[in-house]
Formats: structure tokens, sequence, C-alpha cells
């Protein structure tokens, strides 16, 4: 080991970071401890690999990093929830409702 390499940062700048078992228990308590639950899949981008966004009967989301589209769909299939592209359907108005609301707030 190196004098300054507990120092460097663990991931290179330019290099994109992956989906962990992290991630993916996260959406799978996420999902177990609300009702109503859709999948956003939205696809990769420069900046991000591959995410999912969970949204709830009431609104509230979350977002975590996936394994690919396909990653996406088997996770929605082990859940039982409805999986969506996000970039042909959108999102739905209630999470826009949950997050304004949110704001309104000052949470």
């Amino acid at each position: 080991m190196g004098l300054f390499d507990r120092f460097r940062r663990k991931s290179r700048p330019g290099v994109l970071r992956t989906a962990s078992s992290q991630d993916t228990g996260h959406l799978e308590q996420w999902a177990a401890t609300r009702r109503g639950v859709e999948a956003y899949v939205e696809p990769r981008t420069t900046v991000t690999e591959t995410t999912v966004v969970l949204v709830a009967h009431d609104g509230e989301w979350t977002r975590r990093r996936i394994d690919g589209t396909e990653g996406a769909r088997r996770l929605a299939k082990k859940l039982g929830i409805p999986c969506y592209d996000a970039g042909i359907v959108g999102y739905p108005k209630r999470m826009r409702e949950y997050t304004a609301r949110r704001k309104a707030n000052g949470s």
C-alpha cells in the first residue's frame, strides 16, 4: 500500500458506479413496506448507470441503480409489481404531487 493510497478516491472520475447488493436490498425492503408499488426504469446516461424508480400508491418514491433494463424487469417480477419504461410512459402524476407537497412543507 502506497503512502497516499488511503486518500485516493475509491472510483476513478469518469467511471460509472454499477448497482450493488445494497441498492437491490434497499429496493426490496422499500417495496415490501409500501403498497401499490410500481417500477419505472430509467435508461443509462453518460452520468449514471440504469436506474429504477419505485413509486408507491401515495406518490412516495425512491431511486437506485440497477443492473440494466433486464435487471429492473427481473426485480419487478420478483416483487410482483408492474414495470414501465419511464422514457416512454413518463412518471405518474402522484409522484410529482408527492414531491411538490414535500417541497411545500419544507421537507
